[in-house]
């Protein structure tokens, strides 16, 4: 009997563990052979834990499940009240175009024997066979950008490191996702590490860097025990070491655990941090690409980005490309949570709009009630309303509407929620996160929620403040959490004035 079970995050946080113990128990207590796969998820939220069950080569999905579901698991899968049918006929698997997260839910995380069944490492051989130069190219010509939140063109990034000249050069993969309502990172590293480490890999072979770290959050427990077991796993396998593959190329990889100060997920405060420093903000220039990590030429790049590449050496930088609109290219990993009725991870293709995602893929609220707004791109993120659900998901497009794509977390509310408090959190997260270096961040947030308040209160002064001090912000600040906090903000008043009444507030 084999069962596949999510060690994910998800999943454990709704019971995951005690769901193995049982099901091993029930195993055991009727003579049968268990083959229980703890895998990754296949983001389904709402669903965890979700246990797969082959039957006939095929996997059905039972799930949310809790301890009292196993028995029947045993006795009648097929008429089990928490059957699902076959997991990959589901709409919310089945509609997706699963490029960076195809084997995440599918694979045994940590068996390298399942990776390359599943197609890994045919990128990396790809590339070992290639020059500098093209895997420069190859990269450029796919058009991926950053999935982190710039969206920097990645091949150019890369460029700039492998022009550089320095005995020494670095990757480093910016695993801390702080943001509100992202967790893709956490899953692709909990669910296929190894696809991370051959795009780091490749990104070293590309740009002459021998090193590389990643920086994981101290908040991921199973990230960091998974990782740590892939890079042994791999250096076992000769996969990292002074001759991969057989090839001479040499890398070498280590995961170092971060204190979970949100503003190192900036990528100057994180090679701070890696340095053993007090994880503040640097000024630019120099640029990481030129100056990063111990003052060497870095290539800094989110998870996603570089858990991608694999892919693009595998299939092709044109295959990679035909997906998506304008210079939006490939695919993103929507991540959908707040109060929405779907929450989890949906891959596909730039292009949809709000209104497929938050209405078609997410089912629209938890509640029943209707949609008010959907913040894209984590706290700092801007809310949109539901008149601009119209709105495709790309860079270009969201930036135009002033707002930003961010790491593609989702957050929707309904009616009910008060977009003023939404303004307040805003600037709260940021006095509580801001790491000092900047005075328009280190200040502004504080004041920020002293005129909020003053707004709740009534008082109809503080109304023109508001502007003058989220102007201040934008324009002072040395990174995005004093740069950004204002979008959300201003977002929540220009397109709900009515949650800022003043009169509204006194009636209130």
């Amino acid at each position: 009997m084999k069962i596949y079970l999510p060690l994910d995050s998800f999943a454990v946080a709704c019971g995951a563990d005690l769901i193995a113990e049982t099901l091993r128990a029930e195993a055991a207590r009727r003579g049968i052979a268990l083959q229980l796969i703890r895998n990754g998820s296949r983001g389904m939220a709402w669903l965890e834990p979700l246990a797969e069950l082959e039957i006939d080569g095929v996997r059905h999905g039972f799930g949310p499940l809790e301890p009292g579901d196993v028995a029947g698991l045993f006795d009648a899968p097929q008429s089990h009240p928490k059957a699902i049918g076959p997991v990959e006929a589901h709409p919310f698997w089945a509609g997706q175009t699963r490029l960076t997260f195809a084997r995440v839910g599918v694979i045994d995380p940590l068996s390298l024997e399942d990776y390359e069944a599943h197609g890994g490492l045919s990128g990396l051989r790809r590339a070992l066979g290639m020059s500098r130069d093209a895997c420069l190219e190859e990269v450029t010509q796919s058009g991926l950008r950053g999935r982190g939140g710039a969206g920097f063109p990645t091949g150019i990034k890369w460029q700039t490191v492998a022009k550089a000249v320095a005995d020494q050069k670095y990757i480093v993969c910016n695993a801390d996702e702080g943001d509100s309502a992202t967790f893709a990172d956490r899953m692709l590293m909990e669910g296929d590490p190894f696809t991370l480490i051959e795009g780091m890999i490749i990104a070293g072979i590309s740009t002459g860097a021998t090193r590389g770290y990643i920086f994981t959050r101290s908040e991921y427990p199973v990230v960091i025990r998974v990782m740590d077991e892939a890079i042994r796993r791999a250096e076992a396998a000769g996969l990292l070491g002074d001759d991969i593959l057989g090839s001479g190329h040499s890398f070498r990889l280590e995961q170092r655990v971060g204190a979970g100060a949100y503003v190192c997920g900036e990528e100057t405060s994180l090679l701070n941090a890696l340095e053993g420093k007090r994880g503040v903000v640097r000024a630019k220039p120099p640029l990481p690409a030129l100056q990063g990590l111990f003052g060497r030429p870095t290539v800094i790049n989110n998870v996603i980005s570089l858990a991608t590449v694999p892919v693009i050496f595998a299939e092709g930088a044109a295959h990679y490309r035909d997906f998506g609109i304008g210079r939006s290219r490939g695919t993103i990993p929507l991540q959908l949570a707040g109060n929405v009725k779907y929450g989890g991870l949906y891959e596909t293709a730039f292009g949809l709009t709000l209104e497929q995602i938050i209405r078609d893929i997410g089912g629209g609220t938890a509640t029943g009630r209707p949609v008010k707004a959907v913040q894209a791109g984590g706290p700092l993120g801007a809310w949109f309303p539901t008149s601009l659900f119209h709105i495709p998901f790309g860079y270009e497009e969201f930036a135009g509407a002033g707002g930003l794509i961010g790491h593609a977390g989702l957050t929707v509310v309904d009616d009910q929620t008060n977009m003023l408090k939404m303004a307040r959190f805003a600037f709260e997260f940021c006095a509580v996160e801001s790491c000092g270096k900047c005075t328009p961040c280190r200040i502004g947030a504080v004041r920020g929620v002293e005129v909020i308040d003053r707004i709740g209160r009534g008082d109809a002064a503080a109304l023109p403040l508001l502007e003058s001090l989220c102007s201040t912000m934008k324009s002072g600040s040395l990174c995005a959490l004093g740069g950004f906090t204002p979008y959300p903000v201003m977002s929540a008043l220009t397109h709900f004035p009515q949650d800022f009444s003043v009169k509204e507030q006194e009636d209130a």
